[in-house]
This record gives C-alpha cells, sequence and structure tokens, in this order.
C-alpha cells in the first residue's frame, strides 16, 4: 500500500499543529510506503515573501524529522524538486470541468476571507489531484476540509481513466477518527491567525508565559472548579497518563487548587513531552547538510516514481 501526505511550508510549529496533524503524519509511516512532500507549490497561492518561503520549507523539514519522519521508513521531499507534477497538472487541466472546481468550498471559503482570486487559488484541486495521482497513491490523509479535494481527484482520475485507459490508481481518504482540536490560550482553536499558540519549540521563558496566560474563569483558589470545562485540563490532556488526568480533575473538583498550580503542572508535562524533540531539532540544526541530502534523496525517489506514471501518461494522451 502506497501512502501519500502534503504539508504546506508554514514558519515555526505549535503543539496545535503537532496533536492535530503532525503525530498522524509520523504514525502513518509504520502502515505503508509513504511519501510525505513539502508542498511549496501550493503556498505559491497566497504569494509569499521568496526568502520567507525557502526558510520555511527547511523549518519544516527540521521540524518533522525533529518530531519523528524517519527517512529509513518515509519518502521526505520537497514538492518543486519533482518537475513532472506541474507537468502532470496542465494535462488534467484539460479533462477537468470548470464546474466542478467551482464547487470547491475551500476556493469560496477562501475568497470570503480575503485571499486574492488567482488561477492558482482555484484549480489547487488539480495540483492537489496531481500530487496524488503521479505517484499512484492508495490511501491519502486528509482533514474532514480537505474530503472534498480527494473526490475531486477520484473524479479527475476516472475521467481521465474512461478517456485514455486505465492510467491512475483510484485512491483512498483515510480520515482519523479522532484528531484533536487543541485549544488555544484563548479557548478558540489554536491558531497562528488567532496569536494564541503555544510553540513546540520555544525557549522556556516563552513557553511558560504562554501557558500562563491561558485563559480561565475567575473562581478563587479555595473553590472547587469545573474540569471539564477549563481550557488548561484539555491542553493537560494532550500530554498526562490518564492517571495523572484524573488526579488532576479531583483536586480541582476538591477545592484548595489554583489555577496556576495546574497551569505549572501542565508546563512541566509539556517541557518534558517535546525534550526530546527539541534535543533532535537542536542536533538536525547543526547538520543541515543531513537535512538537505534526506529531501534530496526524497526527491530522487519521488521522481523516479513520477516519471514512471508520466511515461505512461504521455504515451496515452499522445505527446509520445
Amino acid at each position: 500500500m502506497r501512502i501519500l501526505t502534503g504539508i504546506q511550508p508554514s514558519g515555526t510549529p505549535h503543539i496545535g499543529n503537532y496533536f492535530g496533524a503532525m503525530r498522524q503524519v509520523c504514525n502513518i509511516q509504520d502502515k505503508g510506503e509513504t511519501f510525505i512532500f513539502l508542498a511549496d507549490y501550493h503556498s505559491l497561492t497566497t504569494s509569499p515573501d521568496p526568502e520567507q518561503l525557502r526558510k520555511n520549507v527547511l523549518e519544516l523539514a527540521l521540524n518533522y524529522l525533529a518530531c519523528g519522519v524517519d527517512p529509513q521508513k518515509a519518502i521526505l521531499f520537497r514538492q518543486s524538486d519533482v518537475p513532472q507534477v506541474c507537468e502532470l497538472t496542465w494535462i488534467l487541466n484539460n479533462v477537468t470541468p470548470v464546474g466542478l472546481l467551482e464547487r470547491a468550498h475551500s476556493y469560496k471559503d477562501k475568497i470570503a476571507k480575503g485571499f486574492a482570486p488567482n488561477n492558482g487559488l482555484f484549480s489547487y484541486p488539480v495540483l492537489m489531484a496531481s500530487d496524488i495521482l503521479i505517484y499512484q497513491s492508495n490511501l491519502v490523509p486528509v482533514g474532514r476540509d480537505q474530503k472534498q479535494h480527494l473526490e475531486i481527484t477520484r473524479d479527475i482520475a476516472i475521467k481521465f481513466n474512461n478517456q485514455y485507459g486505465e492510467i491512475f490508481t483510484i485512491p483512498d481518504e483515510l480520515i482519523p477518527e479522532e484528531v484533536a482540536i487543541v485549544p488555544g490560550t484563548d479557548g478558540q482553536k489554536m491558531s497562528k491567525s488567532y496569536n494564541n499558540t503555544i510553540p513546540i519549540f520555544g525557549r522556556e521563558k516563552e513557553i511558560r508565559k504562554a501557558i500562563m496566560n491561558v485563559v480561565t474563569d475567575c473562581k478563587s483558589l479555595e473553590e472547587p472548579k469545573d474540569p471539564e470545562h477549563c481550557n488548561v485540563v484539555a491542553l493537560y490532556k494532550l500530554v498526562a497518563t490518564p492517571e495523572e488526568l484524573e488526579e488532576m480533575k479531583a483536586r480541582y473538583r476538591a477545592g484548595n487548587y489554583g489555577y496556576g498550580h495546574a497551569k505549572m503542572a501542565l508546563f512541566e508535562k509539556l517541557w518534558a513531552y517535546f525534550e526530546p524533540m527539541r534535543a533532535r531539532r537542536a542536533e538536525l540544526e547543526q547538520n543541515l547538510d543531513y537535512v538537505w541530502e534526506v529531501l534530496r534523496k526524497g526527491a530522487e525517489r519521488a521522481t523516479e516514481e513520477a516519471e514512471k506514471t508520466m511515461t505512461r501518461v504521455r504515451r496515452a494522451v499522445g505527446l509520445r
């Protein structure tokens, strides 16, 4: 079984990124032949600063390697190192109905949020289809917000296969039943857009300050508290054992346990949880040649598979 997933390079990761997506990516590499690409072509739809994009690509590679992606198990590569994906995108554009793209929720949502309505943003699902189909992927882990894009990929693949022969594998989606929704320091979903994040690789003082700013109610130290509706407990649950979680809940209900105590317990657990990843990232930062070599070798392997597909595609459509 071949599994494929892509991640847009977007800067410094926070614990919401880790528990919501990064951990799942690291876990799937044991389930089959796994391709993980850094989606820098996709990033261009929002016209990022060029130097920042280059920096973000390296940051993303460092972060995923630090958090558990194993180059011996997974093929990690930069999307733009496989130019065949753009060639396939153009070919698939010619079998993709405009109406199919017009129905894409993601495009409408981004325009509503103020994104510039460029053609790259509009045809994003075709590039995503190329990413998936060019590697003959069987399984694609996606969030629920990306489910429609995978359905579009299947529609494009079926239409192409009906017109030119059985070239592409029809992929299935993998939507984890329990993807952690991580609350930010203000109680909303953790997001850089809301400026409510707790960084994974921040300095100790920075992370402690973020945790101490987690919003709670105004109950005094002595009063019993409700652990089921508390942002601190919701975050603690991500890194604590079941026994530790129940112990904190019992202290909430008993009273004489303040939010400051809970926040310090949360800081200590989070700091310890991510310590191995911080150590690994520090090692990688001292050996960037290794990081680039991982991406180079990954691109070689990905290009080899992409070219196998493109040889068949070019012949099927009459380009060869």
